[in-house]
């Protein structure tokens, strides 16, 4: 006999966006539940690499990361749990003269859009960061950004969610959902539920859940291949990438070094997915180039996970243009971690009012099918 529930809202997919999107609803008084086909922020929120960053994202993006970023400052206070947030600043190097002229160029189009960013010529960043290779020119610092931890943010917000009355249901994979007259009925595994609105975070399964409601939303499955040294010695002060994305790395307070390496394998319909040997180890050929003291040290672990990456690297944020009270955010394309607690907002934001002070027209689902025209921006380089 299947189960019925019916509620204001129902937000499919637990990350951190869904998760902060369910707080801020029931905080208005809305009843809310959260649907996950795994375990609140077991998917891309809970393995990515837990940089906080603003630099380096595509310009449209800035405008919603530097709103996420003064979340960030209180967020464990308002999550009631340390999530290792520490303002380490973003580091990122440049390995060639055009390397160089990429960060000045974009310390120029960030300053416009409210992030002022510092340039370092080469004595300086090896004066501040002395372990080093020979590669690098300079560098940019964005000393507001940070790190903290993936692993335990996306449960932090399920839990507060609980605390406060939603009704989280994990382990329970979505099978159908369609319009009604009066908003939506969705099935999923033995339950069926009905809702006014709809709030679509399902991260990799985002643009199916879109088609279902005949909107064209390309995702194809990303699995950033990560590995961790056993505790060192602190010497990393700073979360460091560089031009290219190809290598960045972080040390944790317990003295881990946390870097990336490539891409996993990965199947979403199964959702399962591995890191790649092949592909650990030329990242870390890659990384002791960039820290050549790093040289010996043990790698503890690797792993992978499932995110969506959209064609032009940017997330669908905003409401339906086929069905009212339908809204989505999804397709972070591996880079979404800083600025789910502000998507979080803005979904309630759209469903509450409608709009949202934030823009987000250049991620409108729409851009997809050519109804909505977005203009080029300097893409992100790195996760």
């Amino acid at each position: 006999m299947m189960a019925r529930l019916s509620v204001d809202v129902a937000v499919v997919g637990g990350g951190i966006a869904g998760c902060a999107a369910a707080v801020a609803l029931r905080k208005s008084g809305m009843s809310v539940v959260v649907l996950d086909r795994d375990r609140c922020g077991a998917g891309a929120s809970g393995v990515n690499f837990g940089g906080v960053r603003q630099q380096g994202r595509n310009l449209h993006e800035l405008p919603l990361a530097r709103r996420a970023r003064s979340l960030w400052t209180d967020l464990a206070a308002s999550l009631g749990e340390d999530i290792e947030f520490d303002v380490s600043g973003h580091i990122k190097l440049a390995r060639s003269e055009a390397d160089m002229a990429e960060l000045e160029r974009y310390a120029t189009d960030a300053a416009a859009r409210g992030l002022d960013l510092q340039l370092l010529g080469a004595n300086t960043v090896r004066a501040e960061l002395p372990w080093l290779g020979e590669a690098v020119l300079g560098a940019s610092l964005s000393p507001e950004d940070g790190q903290a931890n993936p692993r335990v943010v996306g449960p932090a917000y399920a839990r507060l969610a609980r605390r406060l009355g939603v009704d989280i249901r994990e382990q329970t994979r979505i099978t159908a959902a369609a319009a009604t007259p009066s908003g939506f009925t969705i099935e999923a595994d033995g339950l069926e539920v009905t809702s006014t609105w709809l709030v679509n975070t399902a991260g990799v399964f985002g643009g199916t859940l879109a088609g279902w409601f005949g909107e064209a939303a390309p995702v194809e499955a990303l699995m950033p291949n990560m590995l961790v040294t056993e505790p060192l010695p602190y010497f990393a002060s700073r979360s460091v990438g560089v031009c290219g994305g190809d290598v960045y790395l972080r040390q944790t307070r317990r003295g881990n070094v946390i870097f990336g390496g490539g891409r996993g394998w990965g199947d979403a319909d199964l959702a399962r997915s591995r890191p790649l040997a092949e592909q650990s180890l030329a990242g870390m050929q890659r990384t002791l180039a960039l820290v050549p003291q790093l040289a010996g040290t043990q790698v503890i672990r690797t792993w992978t996970g499932i995110d969506g990456q959209t064609p032009d690297r940017i997330p669908v944020i905003g409401p339906s243009r086929t069905t009212p009270r339908l809204v989505h955010a999804f397709g972070f394309s591996g880079h979404g971690f800083q600025l789910a607690p502000a998507v979080g907002e803005v979904l309630a934001e759209l469903v509450l009012t409608g709009t949202t002070p934030t823009p987000i027209e250049p991620f409108a689902i729409g851009r997809f099918s050519g109804s909505v025209p977005v203009p080029a921006a300097s893409p992100h380089t790195e996760h």
